[in-house]
């Protein structure tokens, strides 16, 4: 299928301001249909779900639409999706709920190419417990993460794998299947983080073997709250901390408080958005089809940053893994990344400098705490952003 990025971008509100975002694993910007379908839910008749008034039946039928939704796009099954603040607040509670599972001696794999929203939530809860954690290290100079590394710190005393799908830092993909293999073959539950990996790539959870899977939909082009996509069956077996007169059937025990309704309506939202841009008989043909043109879209803006990044001096690429998303971690010879981040901000480009939460990469790659210049693509981003990157980054350097 062609892919209109002029049409995708006529759909954009916040474009109208004339930046070049390429800031969007840290967030991207939303259509207009996911702030009406926000602002609709506040200005309907709205109030706690039920099925006798219409109000309650309102709020009942958001967030049955919303898991349908998320289901869609993940390939999970709706009655195992939960709905949280953020990714972090959500891995934090199951982080607790597994730990009380956990004896002194067990041990929990994590790695240092994961964003700390999936280090140290594992990392708190083993030391609660007194397990042991153990750490997988990605390879710097190739910015891969073999399955090997992670085989190598197996034991029969391990219960967790905690992995990216994708790294927001690196845009690394590691090979998810085959850790999810390894970690149940040693009798350990695996716990993805597709944050990063499901803005950009069609991600079905079975397939890759994750017993929870957690995303943000205001990474792919929604509203800001969390979602862990599970089976059912492995989230009957957990009993989280809970009210006493909140439900106690899944998913619902696991989502603490009355839910942000207009915030689920707004996920919907985006992914039936990302829905439209495919074809396909079903909405999840749809957003398959969807997700293989923009990231067809953003490959190709990828290689021709790639190309326009070696032609400047001093320039040197860490993102250098095999499989990886639009993301471009850069450092600069003699200049500091922070000052290029500035510059490119008073022309409209927006590329932040930071670590972004991924301190252990950030460390791995003897970039400390600080990091570096990021340079990442959403489905709205096109040719003319890329020219005036280019262009911004090339007269930084020639000053």
């Amino acid at each position: 299928m062609v892919y209109d990025v002029a049409a995708v971008r006529a759909h954009f509100p916040a474009l109208r301001a004339g930046y070049a975002h390429f800031d969007g694993p840290g967030g991207s910007q939303v259509p207009a249909e996911v702030a009406d379908a926000v602002a609709g839910t506040l200005v309907a008749p709205l109030a706690n779900r039920g099925r006798v008034t219409a109000a309650e039946r309102a709020a009942d039928d958001i967030v049955v639409a919303a898991r349908r939704a998320v289901a869609d796009l993940l390939g999970a099954d709706p009655g195992g999706v939960v709905f949280g603040r953020s990714m972090t607040q959500i891995t934090f509670d199951v982080a607790r709920t597994l730990a009380a599972t956990w004896a002194p001696g067990d041990e929990v794999v994590v790695t240092s190419l994961d964003h700390d929203a999936n280090v140290r939530p594992w990392v708190l809860a083993a030391e609660a417990v007194g397990a042991r954690v153990r750490w997988a290290e990605f390879d710097p100079a190739t910015a891969e993460l073999p399955a090997e590394a992670v085989a190598e710190v197996l034991s029969p005393r391990t219960r967790l794998v905690a992995v990216t799908a994708a790294s927001n830092l690196l845009g690394t993909c590691p090979p998810v299947r085959a850790i999810t293999d390894l970690a149940h073959s040693a009798g350990a539950l695996a716990y993805v983080d597709g944050v990063h990996a499901a803005a950009h790539l069609p991600v079905h959870v079975e397939a890759l073997g994750a017993d929870f899977f957690a995303c943000s939909p205001y990474k792919f082009l929604g509203p800001h709250c969390g979602v862990l996509a599970a089976a059912p069956a492995v989230l009957e077996r957990l009993h989280p901390q809970k009210l006493l007169p909140s439900p106690d059937a899944v998913p619902e025990r696991f989502e603490l408080g009355t839910l942000p309704y207009e915030l689920l309506a707004g996920t919907t939202a985006a992914i039936d958005f990302l829905a439209g841009l495919g074809t396909g008989d079903t909405r999840r043909d749809r957003l398959v089809t969807a997700l293989g043109a923009i990231g067809a879209h953003e490959d190709r803006l990828r290689e021709r940053i790639e190309a326009g990044l070696a032609e400047l001096p001093g320039v040197t690429v860490l993102s250098r893994a095999a499989h990886r998303t639009p993301t471009l971690l850069v450092t600069f010879a003699d200049r500091e990344p922070a000052a290029a981040y500035a510059f490119l901000a008073e022309r409209g480009v927006h590329a932040p400098a930071g670590a972004f939460y991924a301190l252990e990469p950030s460390r791995r790659l003897g970039l400390g705490d600080t990091g570096s210049l990021r340079i990442g693509l959403a489905p709205y981003v096109d040719d003319g952003d890329v020219d005036r990157l280019l262009a911004g980054l090339a007269e930084f350097l020639g000053q």
